[in-house]
């Protein structure tokens, strides 16, 4: 079963703004972090009018390349967390969370295996009893 996207919104700021988590350390990891807030304010950014203040405010923040440096990187994503967190709590108020695509059911791997044994099987068997041309 599928999460909302404000749900997935909000386990991504939680990765940045929990007091329990650190920031990250790498800027790979400050940019992996930045992208996928960026697009959780352009998932969420689509069930809120055009002109609502706090998805222009998310919106401004998450176009902004992101600085170079230590400090001024992690000042950024903090920002930018910060604003998807509003962004969540204007959507959860309007009521428009839009629940995750499902995935297509799929048959397991075991399920798969035994539909080509049964047709192996099934293709000797008949090959087996066909008369041989001389």
């Amino acid at each position: 079963m599928g999460r909302d996207q404000a749900a997935a919104a909000t386990e991504t700021v939680l990765l940045v703004l929990d007091p329990d988590s650190c920031l990250p350390e790498t800027a790979r990891d400050v940019e992996d972090l930045t992208i996928r807030l960026r697009g959780h304010v352009l998932e969420l950014g689509a069930t809120l009018s055009a002109g609502d203040p706090v998805l222009v405010a998310a919106q401004k923040l998450s176009l902004m390349p992101l600085p170079e440096g230590y400090l001024p990187s992690r000042v950024h994503l903090v920002q930018l967390a910060e604003a998807t967190a509003c962004l969540v709590r204007a959507v959860r108020n309007s009521g428009t969370v839009r629940p995750a695509r499902k995935r297509p059911l799929l048959p397991r791997r075991d399920v798969v295996r035994l539909i080509v044994f049964a047709g192996a099987l099934i293709s000797i068997v008949l090959g087996s009893s066909l008369p041989r041309l001389p």
